[in-house]
């Protein structure tokens, strides 16, 4: 018994005890795999940064690399389709606009920046030789590795919660340098989930929405000088967070995915054509940098307002949304959406300027026949001038339009002499000429609700300051364009002789960030838009500006010059008013019924002093004294009553009805932001900011998307008060 006890105590000590050092041993010297991450090179601020794609992105690439490791051409789309990733090259391509290529990698082990507490991935094949050495130490238990890179750095593995990179170490002790003495061990981090980095989810697939974006004057943008481009990305991002923040019930129903924001950039393509030498062989040299900064920025509103560079700026701008529209189109064919246009200071005046010089194709027959064939025109096709001559039984004079490569576009604003010169006899030459004047009238005709400068009706037989979107006269002796339609040469509102081109798409809301739109009408001499009017091809538009931009100018009092009243408030993003304008209104309020309650009071002392003695005038003052009496409580008590439906001020600007014509389908057009608290201690000191505050607004944005969404019938999770 004693023996069995002797032979069967101790094996289960043993075997216990044995077990668990295996486990120990099991759970220490378990090796998982590191998850990589992938991440794009940037520069900001003259420095280097790694940016990590998002984790959806990440997921998409990495799955091409494992799947197709071998193909070269493998091209991944990221960042919701505005940048191509190329696999087997590592670098990171624009797709809509022009930007250095960057370079991509595959990143599982990081140091910490000497600068900074940014972490920077090593190469990925330096990066493999870590995870290798890593993984022996791991399983072997063996540690305090020391791996030399090829830079001649040190990386010290002393155990999985510390890695260190030393600096490389100096071929020449001169000086008597030691490896501690030539800067800081760096730490070393394993796994993107060890660093502290933000990684977004990444953007939804479904776009229901595409907005384009014009940029004012000069290349910056912001009050950080930066580019268009940048500015856009914020914007995006801010669409982005607030359809998360107000729009969640319907993403949780998959009835929505998210806007796409593109830049539109004219000021490079101006800038190229050589205007920058011929300015600067003028430019005095004394105060350099101020006379540089207005060529390059303050000049841009003096060339719009030429007639050579504005045809540059106005095909610029139309052929570029022309061009993103039909790519983007062929990157997202199930795209099904609608389309906007944006434009901030001198981008929404150009972008008015186009608008109100589009054909709708749905004027006339002929507008119709002309719209289907556009593709004609801009190829150079003279197919349009054979149905003309064919329609006046003048088919025998093609051949001679043919040989001159006169399309319809130079029929339009060919004159007699020139018809003459290509050998038109006098009948033929009358039967054109009149066609195109007819066709020009039936398009001022259809166009008479426009906006007509006030003083002007006497003045009715100058055409072109007839009507907005009034036609040319035939004999106008400006040339075409190739590739735009010959139209609207002056609208009637001061514009530069232009030959604006048409868009491939109809927009269906125009927004202006701190607008001069209203400035110029007025400077042109438009001094009242008609009620009636409204674009031709965008039947929305929304003046949305900063109370302290100094650029910003309200439309509604053009069109309804007989009325005084506020622009709508915009609501904060977070509901209601900010709290110092509630206070301030509060206050304002409750000097206004002091000052009514002490002027009531010495009234009434007043007659009481005066009154005269007279029973007759007696009873009649002590009747007015009655009538006044319930005429106040009445009011009071209307008063009381009224208070609990005032919430927010905003509520009193909506309550009398404001016509301001159909600019905007019958809605209201001019919309005010809040001003900081901050801001409202010096109107001056932030007025600049104001003009440039438009990129990073939340309320701006907000509004965006309500009104977008509002045309598919989706509206907000809660209605701003």
């Amino acid at each position: 018994m004693s023996s069995v006890e002797q032979q069967g105590e101790p094996p289960p000590v043993s075997n216990s005890s044995s077990t668990c050092e295996v486990v120990e041993a099991d759970s220490v010297n378990k090796y998982e795999a590191v998850a990589p991450h992938w991440f794009y090179s940037k520069v900001i601020d003259s420095r280097e940064r790694w940016i990590p794609f998002s984790r959806q992105d990440s997921e998409k690439l990495e799955e091409a690399h494992n799947s197709r490791r071998e193909e070269e051409q493998r091209v991944v789309p990221a960042e919701g389709g505005r940048y191509d990733v190329h696999l087997q090259k590592r670098l990171r391509h624009a797709v809509y606009w022009e930007e250095e290529v960057s370079e991509v990698r595959r990143c599982t082990w990081f140091y910490k920046g000497d600068k900074d507490n940014k972490y920077i991935p090593y190469p990925e094949s330096f990066s493999e030789e870590l995870e290798e050495t890593y993984m022996i130490a791991v399983t072997l238990d063996e540690w305090k590795r020391k791996l030399e890179s090829p830079t001649r750095e040190v990386i010290i593995l002393h155990n999985p919660k510390l890695m260190v990179h030393y600096q490389p170490v100096a071929t020449s002790d001169d000086w008597g340098a030691t490896p501690a003495e030539q800067g800081r061990p760096r730490t070393v981090k394993r796994g993107v989930e060890n660093i502290s980095v933000d990684i977004p989810c990444g953007e939804p697939l479904q776009i229901d929405h595409l907005v384009f974006v014009v940029h004012g004057i000069g290349p910056a943008c912001d009050i950080r000088f930066r580019s268009i481009i940048q500015c856009v990305n914020d914007f995006r991002a801010v669409s982005l967070s607030m359809l998360q923040a107000h729009f969640k019930k319907a993403q949780e129903q998959q009835q929505i995915g998210r806007v796409e924001f593109l830049p539109v950039n004219w000021h490079s393509p101006l800038h190229s054509t050589g205007v920058d030498v011929d300015l600067e062989r003028i430019t005095l040299p004394s105060i350099n940098r101020l006379r540089h900064f207005i060529n390059d920025t303050i000049l841009d509103v003096f060339f719009y307002n030429s007639a050579t560079y504005c045809q540059t700026i106005v095909d610029t701008v139309a052929s570029e949304m022309n061009r993103l529209y039909l790519l983007f189109l062929q990157r997202n064919p199930d795209f099904k959406g609608g389309v906007s246009i944006a434009g901030h200071s001198l981008g929404s005046l150009i972008l008015f300027d186009l608008l109100t010089n589009q054909k709708d194709s749905s004027e006339d027959e002929d507008g119709k026949r002309e719209g289907s064939q556009m593709g004609a025109y801009e190829r150079g096709d003279t197919g349009g001038v054979k149905e003309i001559l064919k329609k006046l039984e003048l088919s025998e004079y093609y051949s001679v339009f043919e040989k001159e490569r006169v399309d319809s576009q130079a029929l339009a604003v060919c004159t007699e002499e020139e018809l003459k010169d290509m050998g038109i006899p006098l009948g033929p030459r009358m039967k054109i000429l009149h066609y195109v004047s007819s066709k020009a009238g039936s398009q001022q005709d259809a166009q008479r609700q426009a906006p007509l400068p006030a003083g002007n009706e006497a003045k009715r037989e100058d055409a072109p300051k007839a009507a907005l979107g009034s036609a040319p006269q035939p004999g106008s002796g400006s040339s075409a364009r190739g590739g735009a339609k010959r139209q609207n040469l002056d609208v009637g509102l001061g514009q530069v002789s232009a030959n604006y081109p048409q868009l491939v798409y109809k927009p269906s809301i125009f927004f202006a960030f701190g607008s001069p739109i209203g400035m110029f009408l007025t400077v042109r001499g438009v001094k009242r838009i008609d009620p009636d009017y409204s674009l031709p091809t965008c039947k929305g538009f929304f003046n949305i500006f900063h109370p302290y931009d100094p650029v910003a100018y309200r439309i509604e009092p053009m069109i309804a010059p007989d009325l005084e009243f506020e622009p709508m408030l915009l609501p904060h993003h977070k509901g209601r008013k900010r709290m110092h304008l509630e206070l301030r209104e509060g206050l304002t309020r409750m000097g206004m019924d002091l000052k009514n309650n002490l002027l009531g009071s010495l009234k009434i002392a007043w007659q009481s002093f005066t009154r005269a003695p007279l029973p007759a005038v007696e009873a009649a003052a002590s009747a007015d004294a009655e009538n006044e009496a319930e005429a106040s409580l009445e009011k009071q008590t209307v008063h009381s009553d009224a208070t609990p439906e005032e919430p927010a001020a905003g509520g009193k600007e909506e309550t009398p009805p404001v016509n301001v014509g159909m600019l905007n389908g019958g809605h209201r057009i001019d919309y005010v932001l809040q001003e900081k608290p901050i801001e409202s201690f010096n109107e001056y000191l932030f007025a600049l900011q104001g003009h440039l505050c438009y990129w990073e607004s939340e309320d701006t944005v907000l509004l965006i998307l309500k009104e977008i969404y509002h045309t598919q019938g989706i509206t907000l999770d809660q209605p701003l008060q």
